[in-house]
């Protein structure tokens, strides 16, 4: 007989049991409570901003979030900017930047990591700030209106005083402007006006000629002279004023009847000079002339030697025409002149005065000069007037906007033609060749067609190169860009800067150029290599002549 069953207390039996355990473990269960993470830090940088849309930041704080004013330093933009300045181009390389050479953009690059306008990430790398020239002058050049333009720091204020403050005097800040974030100084600007400094001298065909020429007109009535003073520069000049051998005749007497002379007589003369304009003259004290005769004094070329060392050559210029040029066969002399009046020499034992120069830069001689300098104005191929630049070359051509020399300055008591050349741009050595040019012709020692021949392109002439210390960049001309942007950005101009400018041009340029001439007579020396024994192109009238020439060598 089975047991009865207890329904009231149930018991399970073990797979069950399993299979209960199982779903329960299966059940969802509520995750645990996670820690929350610590707010992040803000980083600080130990350099500046290198994007043009940071804004200023504050510095940390102090670890305990009291936050301190006095200790944060602010971090800047960097802006757009054009800056506007002049230098004197006297010992520097030129205007663009090259290994191991001192150069103006050398000096200023440092000036603006100096004063804070270039961060240490950037210093000597000019395209991380956009860097750009609108003009590159040649060694020695100047320039009164240059012009860069970049992105830099120009907070906090007093940019421009600490340019100057790490630059050196001869090259000066005059201010900077705002500029759109696509503006470059050298693809906006689209005119350059340079101006050439030549003294007067130089265009008058008597002075300062070649021996060559001074040697052909002795005895012809119409005497050309050499100064003496060339002669002790150029000695070092292979082919310019040819040997230095040199004979003074006559015996100096003055008008008190005095008939000798010692050196230190002479230094008096000519420590008390000036220089006068057309350079073929001792300028001494009024009433003072007379001649130096080796002959009668015992004086030998030993002691004309020692004179000629103890004179001071800045403040003197001679006439005298020189043996070596003379022909062997001739008598010939040669005669100081200390009052710049007259001059005398011995030709064949006689004694004939030689006129002074005449020469005047007035209306006939401008309107003769505004000519041939008017050839140049249009657009030519210049592959004549630089170096390195084939006539098939398509920048050889270049367009000039006008040149002219209108106006005559003086500076330190010399007289000076301005001559001012406006042009979309300019190639290596172009204006001064241009010049060069143009002196030659005004000296006829070339034809005017020589110009029109030069400009053409399947005809090559070997052009002469006038000296660099009279060419200074005048302004550059940003005229397209103002107009577009007129209403929303400031004009780019030397406007604001004209008193600044004309300051620094009357103190360090143009003494600069007029010093040089009297001391160095740069572009005198430059005058005795005109011939056609150094550019035997300047005596060919056509182009045909030309052609023959270049195929004949």
């Amino acid at each position: 007989m089975e047991p009865p069953t207890n329904h009231d207390s149930p018991s399970l039996d073990p797979p069950a049991a399993a299979a209960a355990a199982a779903a329960a473990a299966e059940a969802p269960r509520s995750p645990p409570r996670q820690q929350e993470p610590d707010p992040k830090k803000p980083k600080m940088s130990s350099t500046t901003t290198t994007s043009d849309d940071d804004e200023a930041a504050p510095a940390l704080a102090d670890a305990d979030g009291a936050g301190d004013e006095t200790t944060r330093k602010p971090r800047y933009k960097r802006r757009k900017v054009a800056i506007f300045f002049a230098y004197c181009g006297v010992g520097y390389q030129g205007m663009q930047k090259n290994p191991g050479a001192k150069t103006i953009e050398g000096d200023l690059e440092e000036a603006l990591f100096l004063s804070g306008a270039v961060s240490e990430a950037d210093r000597g790398n000019p395209k991380r700030y956009d860097w750009a020239r609108s003009a590159r002058t040649d060694k020695g050049v100047s320039a009164v209106g240059q012009v860069v333009s970049g992105r830099f720091y120009i907070d906090p204020p007093g940019l421009v005083d600490r340019l100057n403050s790490n630059l050196n005097p001869q090259i000066r800040i005059f201010g900077y402007k705002r500029a759109t974030a696509s503006f470059s100084a050298k693809k906006f600007c689209d005119r350059r006006r340079y101006v050439y400094l030549i003294p007067v001298f130089a265009l008058d065909p008597s002075s300062h000629r070649d021996r060559e020429s001074v040697a052909a007109s002795l005895g012809s009535g119409n005497e050309l002279v050499k100064c003496l003073e060339c002669s002790e520069r150029g000695r070092k000049v292979v082919g310019v004023m040819g040997k230095r051998n040199f004979e003074l005749r006559g015996h100096v007497s003055d008008s008190n009847g005095c008939e000798e002379a010692t050196v230190d007589s002479v230094d008096a003369k000519v420590e008390s000079g000036i220089t006068s304009n057309d350079c073929c003259a001792f300028m001494g004290n009024e009433g003072k002339e007379g001649i130096v005769d080796s002959s009668s004094n015992g004086i030998d070329d030993k002691s004309i030697s020692d004179v000629i060392d103890k004179v001071d050559t800045s403040t003197m210029v001679d006439t005298v025409v020189s043996v070596d040029s003379a022909p062997a066969d001739s008598d010939t002399g040669s005669v100081l002149n200390l009052d710049g009046k007259i001059a005398e020499t011995i030709v064949n034992g006689e004694e004939k005065p030689v006129k002074g120069s005449e020469f005047c830069y007035g209306e006939e001689m401008k309107e003769r000069f505004n000519r041939i300098l008017g050839y140049y104005v249009g657009s030519h191929n210049f592959h004549n007037f630089t170096t390195r630049t084939k006539a098939e070359d398509p920048s050889a051509r270049r367009y000039i906007l006008s040149f002219n020399g209108d106006t005559v300055v003086t500076v330190e008591g010399m007289e000076f033609v301005k001559c001012e050349v406006v042009g979309q741009s300019f190639m290596l050595h172009q204006i001064r060749k241009m010049m060069g040019l143009a002196v030659a012709i005004m000296r006829n020692c070339a034809p005017e067609t020589l110009i029109v021949n030069a400009l053409q392109k399947d005809v090559k002439v070997n052009v002469p190169t006038a000296p660099e210390v009279g060419l200074y960049l005048d302004e550059c001309f940003f005229t397209s860009y103002n107009n577009k942007w007129k209403d929303s950005h400031e004009e780019l101009s030397m406007k604001d800067y004209e008193k600044e400018a004309e300051d620094f041009k009357m103190k360090h340029i143009y003494p600069h150029i007029a010093l040089t001439e009297h001391k160095e007579g740069v572009v005198a020396l430059w005058l005795h290599s005109l011939n056609h024994r150094n550019y035997p192109d300047l005596r060919a009238g056509d182009k045909q002549e030309l052609t023959e020439n270049k195929s004949s060598e």
